[in-house]
């Protein structure tokens, strides 16, 4: 029998745990954490300002944002294609882990962020790109604006006011119902059809968005891993002018919650869910598919000004980042893990790789691609490529597809980049820090093979560990042949 003077000894210790668990220090309540991602869609990593872009005030106001928060150089999303994008971040899976390699709904018993933040008394709320997440009921949304929403006026989820207004409402409710809140709110550009392109015109009248800046031809480089067309140049110009949209649609988010007064409190990331929708871009394994810009602002927590290019972190580690940081405990079988420690000053010396998958596209075609990323380099498997099959994708439908196939006519190194793209090879090595746009394939110098060597062995240990479904087809194709 425990005597009194146990009893009170064992009581006091109770008190001091029950308080260590909800204080930072003795006496200091803790208080929830809001958060915020903002996805941009198809959007290229090296089209910000704060990531290098040379384009006179082309993100002023994402570029704000890095300045107040920490800014991530090796930053990657593990597949380059919307929904399956989207729902890897939110469930901590690789794409081939939680049900939904390609534009299909997640497995009923992978569990998302959205219905453990649930549990936890937080108010979820989404803008825009819902389609996305599937199905609907396992994310759990509170407030629920839909594509036809952003639709209504001059909306289709690329006005800026409509963001503001939402976002307005959303804080709102929260506070009114005493809730922490967690709130993706999702831009619609620079996905295609791009601001001022005959192609939007074409798909929505003349019921459109504002433009207020219209990017020009003469204005833009054309990345290097397209060739430097009038058509394309065009097409890049469209791009931009879109990319300056999302830049005020991101500006309009933090005016509302600016506003709220609930800023302080609040942990901010800005995201893009893959590359742009052009060829060597958007649905491949690239540098230009799958690196995103990935800003983190917690004023309570992160220095403004601070830049990382030590730690490589990806979509899948989101979920398990926000977990950590709201003391909330994991989820099993999630196949990232958690970047708090970086986010608070410390070191984690095992983020040095990332792994990326693409399955289908939309149109239900298969290409099977697995990539692996380390500090300068990328290897790629092509698994469908066989010199017969040729690639499809919405990079196709616009002007710089076209342009390409035309030049391709008369001039062979347009031609050869154009066979490149379309028919591809089974594997491709690029070293990223001399080669980013991935121009120059290093597979069969001899020099490289060691390093080849190596990576495919960091891939093969990453597919065992997951469980991919063509481990098997990997070690058969590309390690013992």
């Amino acid at each position: 029998m425990i005597s009194r003077q146990n009893f009170i000894l064992l009581f006091i210790c109770f008190l001091i745990c029950l308080s260590c668990n909800n204080s930072d220090n003795l006496g200091e309540v803790y208080q929830p954490v809001n958060v915020i991602l903002i996805t941009a869609d198809d959007l290229n990593y090296n089209s910000l300002g704060c990531y290098g872009n040379t384009l006179n005030q082309i993100t002023p106001n994402i570029d704000k944002l890095a300045e107040s928060g920490i800014l991530f150089t090796n930053a990657f999303v593990n597949i380059a294609v919307c929904q399956p994008s989207r729902q890897s971040i939110l469930t901590g899976r690789y794409p081939h882990n939680n049900g939904a390699p390609a534009f299909n709904p997640i497995a009923r018993d992978v569990v998302t962020l959205q219905e453990v933040l649930e549990k936890a008394g937080y108010l979820n709320g989404i803008l825009g790109k819902e389609i996305h997440l599937k199905p609907t009921e396992k994310f759990r949304w509170d407030y629920y604006i839909t594509e036809e929403d952003l639709a209504s006026g001059l909306g289709i989820g690329r006005e800026p006011e409509l963001y503001f207004e939402f976002s307005t409402e959303f804080f709102n409710k929260a506070k009114m119902e005493g809730k922490p809140f967690f709130l993706m709110a999702n831009s619609h550009d620079p996905h295609r059809p791009f601001a001022g392109s005959d192609q939007e015109k074409n798909a929505w009248g003349e019921d459109l968005p504002l433009i207020t800046r219209k990017i020009l031809p003469d204005e833009v480089t054309v990345p290097d891993f397209l060739p430097d067309l009038p058509e394309v140049r065009l097409e890049i110009a469209e791009y931009y002018t879109s990319v300056y949209r999302l830049d005020q649609t991101v500006g309009a988010i933090m005016d509302a919650l600016k506003n709220s007064g609930q800023e302080a409190n609040t942990l901010v990331m800005f995201i893009s869910d893959n590359g742009m929708a052009l060829p060597f871009a958007k649905s491949n394994c690239y540098l230009n598919s799958n690196k995103t810009p990935w800003l983190v602002r917690w004023p309570s927590v992160i220095e403004g000004g601070r830049v990382d290019s030590t730690h490589f972190i990806s979509g899948i580690d989101f979920m398990p980042t926000i977990l950590n940081t709201l003391r909330l405990p994991p989820v099993s079988e999630m196949d990232g893990t958690s970047f708090l420690p970086v986010l608070e000053g410390k070191t984690q010396k095992n983020r040095t790789t990332v792994f990326t998958e693409f399955h289908r596209i939309f149109a239900g075609i298969d290409y099977p691609m697995r990539g692996v990323h380390v500090e300068n380099f990328g290897y790629i498997a092509n698994f469908w490529s066989d010199g017969q099959i040729e690639i499809k994708g919405d990079a196709m439908s616009g002007r710089t597809y076209s342009a390409m196939k035309e030049a391709a006519v008369s001039d062979k190194q347009v031609a050869d980049r154009l066979n490149m793209y379309i028919y591809r090879v089974p594997e491709e090595l690029y070293d990223f820090k001399t080669d980013p746009d991935a121009l120059n394939n290093l597979i069969n110098v001899p020099e490289y093979q060691e390093k080849i060597k190596e990576m495919k062995g960091l891939l093969l240990k990453e597919m065992k560990r997951t469980k991919d479904p063509i481990y098997d087809d990997f070690v058969n194709r590309f390690i013992n042949y």
